[in-house]
């Protein structure tokens, strides 16, 4: 279907020539129509398949012919990330550029400079408004801002959004919109969470499903099966020779990404890092030189997986397999846009085997495994049924298994009821009352100043006494003397040191307690581990006015 068989208005048409739009993708072609006819609308569709201009364009549309007399914010668009919401501003000026529409993007990492722009834009009145959602409470909070009279609400990219943490803030968004106003909401996949939101906020949507979580046919997958050691020789080997197209190499690692941009550049690669550590201003840099092919190939986590649209990109690598099929699906979606074609690989190490079968069966098809050059050395066979896949230290364990450190935290082993400790001879007294645990000796040693000592313990009723905890010709009963006495001793050191301290300061305690002995940390105890334990360890004046803040 064509664009000009649909009821827009000239102005329109004129933008959607000039950037050469001519035919509508499936999405556009299913929800452009609803959108027009006034109905909320939920729409799941996947990566690269022209989600922002099946919005916008039906909503600048409405916007030319009503006009906005009052100046007031009429359209809202709340995406997860600034990239998207400055790509999506991009794309408005676009189509409106025969209209008289103005927008506003709105966004964090700025300067006082960008916040006041951002707010004198919202307060006279922009047509659109872009914005990410923490960004924007803190204009309804700070600003003065008033979203009393939008009429179209547009939610971009939900999913990711929820992934984020943001569903209290949309919801704190949602509460300062009018009820009557029509809701849009895109995403890329359907979960449960997203079905919820939609119930929360839309009204009687009609809901559009393309092609959910499908990577696109024009993309050429491909994977190679190597050790971790062998991944880098593979990426020289891979780019030795010129790029005939731009590049974006994904990793889920911060430390990953900065460390092969470096190596890049050491090729002498025309490479460069996208990260979240980059500022705004450095991140944009970068974007922009990407677009325009300043450079070639771009390193980055997944802070560009989702909804940013970049022409001409050729081929995405995945360093690393990502943790989730639906990441994967994103990352190789920003090849192949619209109608072109692309090539996707993945780099699949011996312990991601059972990640990327995940995935293949995620997409219902096997990916075709790439041979490695022999220069690089035998790889690993592809058995992801024996893949580690581990988690944590020590990994997970499956269902009905025992947990000892590798298992989850807060769970203990079950202790053996009191009838399983064997009765006899051979049991030492100093257990007796006690829960005993399969496997765990029950003799607890304290291991103080390097010396091996048994605590003592109360005999059972009963029973004949026996000194630290084990026979009296080993010392135990010297040992327990010894732990006693240094216990007084630090009760009368802990209690004159508090006395010192609180006098110097004239400080009462920080918090509530019995007396001096709390065990809770307090200034003063980290005074004396900072200047010893001696009694007359000095307490210095800049220590005393940290005491008193």
């Amino acid at each position: 279907m064509r664009f000009d068989e649909i009821d827009f208005e000239d102005e329109v048409l004129d933008g959607l020539y000039d950037m050469n739009f001519e035919e509508m993708t499936p999405v556009q072609e299913a929800t452009i129509p609803v959108i027009l006819e006034g109905s909320d609308l939920i729409a799941c569709a996947q990566t690269g398949t022209g989600k922002t201009a099946a919005y916008t364009l039906p909503l600048l549309n409405k916007l030319l012919v009503e006009g906005n007399e009052d100046n007031v914010v009429k359209t809202l668009v709340v995406v997860p990330t600034r990239e998207l919401a400055m790509q999506i501003d991009t794309q408005l000026q676009g189509f409106s550029y025969y209209m008289p529409v103005s927008t506003t993007v709105v966004y964090g990492g700025g300067d006082g400079r960008g916040w006041e722009q951002q707010k004198q834009g919202m307060l006279r009145g922009a047509d659109v408004v872009i914005a990410t959602p923490g960004r924007l409470i803190a204009h309804l909070q700070n600003s003065g801002v008033d979203l009393s009279h939008v009429k179209y609400f547009v939610l971009d990219e939900a999913d990711r959004m929820l992934d984020m943490g943001f569903f209290d803030d949309i919801m704190t968004i949602v509460r300062r919109l009018p009820a009557e106003r029509q809701t849009l909401m895109f995403s890329a996949t359907l979960p449960p969470k997203i079905r919820e939101l939609a119930r929360q906020i839309l009204r009687k949507p009609v809901e559009i499903n393309i092609a959910v979580s499908k990577p696109n046919e024009a993309i050429e997958q491909g994977a190679y099966v190597l050790y971790e050691t062998q991944k880098l020789g593979l990426i020289k080997e891979l780019f030795a020779k010129p790029l005939e197209s731009k590049t974006i190499i994904f990793s889920s690692s911060k430390l990953k990404v900065k460390e092969l941009a470096f190596a890049f550049k050491r090729m002498h690669l025309n490479a460069a890092a996208m990260h979240s550590d980059l500022d705004q201003a450095k991140r944009e840099e970068v974007m922009l030189d990407f677009k325009n092919g300043k450079i070639d190939l771009l390193v980055a986590t997944d802070i560009v997986a989702r909804g940013i649209d970049i022409e001409d990109i050729g081929m995405v690598v995945n360093y690393d397999v990502p943790h989730d099929p639906e990441d994967y699906i994103h990352r190789i979606g920003r090849t192949a846009r619209a109608s072109a074609t692309g090539r996707a690989l993945t780099f699949v190490n011996e312990k991601e085997q059972g990640k990327f079968r995940r995935i293949e069966e995620f997409m219902e098809r096997e990916v075709e495994k790439l041979p490695l050059p022999e220069k690089l050395g035998k790889a690993p066979a592809y058995e992801p049924s024996a893949s580690g896949d581990r988690r944590g230290r020590g990994g997970r364990k499956g269902r009905g298994e025992a947990k000892g450190r590798g298992g989850r935290a807060g769970e203990r082993p079950k202790a053996a009821p009191r009838e399983a400790v064997p009765d006899s001879g051979a049991a030492s007294p100093a257990i007796a009352g006690t829960e005993g645990v399969e496997g765990r000796n029950t003799e607890r040693r304290r291991h103080r100043g390097g010396r091996h000592r048994r605590r003592g313990r109360k005999p059972a009723e009963g029973a004949p006494a026996v000194q630290g905890g084990g026979d009296a010709s080993d010392g135990g009963g010297n040992a327990s003397e010894y732990g006693k006495q240094r216990s007084r001793y630090l009760r009368g050191a802990g209690f004159f040191l508090a006395t010192i301290s609180q006098f110097c300061t004239g400080a009462p305690p920080r918090h509530d307690c019995q007396g001096w002995l709390c065990p809770k940390p307090s200034p003063w105890r980290r005074l004396i581990r900072k200047h010893g334990t001696a009694a007359g360890s000095p307490i210095h004046t800049a220590d005393r006015k940290k005491i008193r803040k």
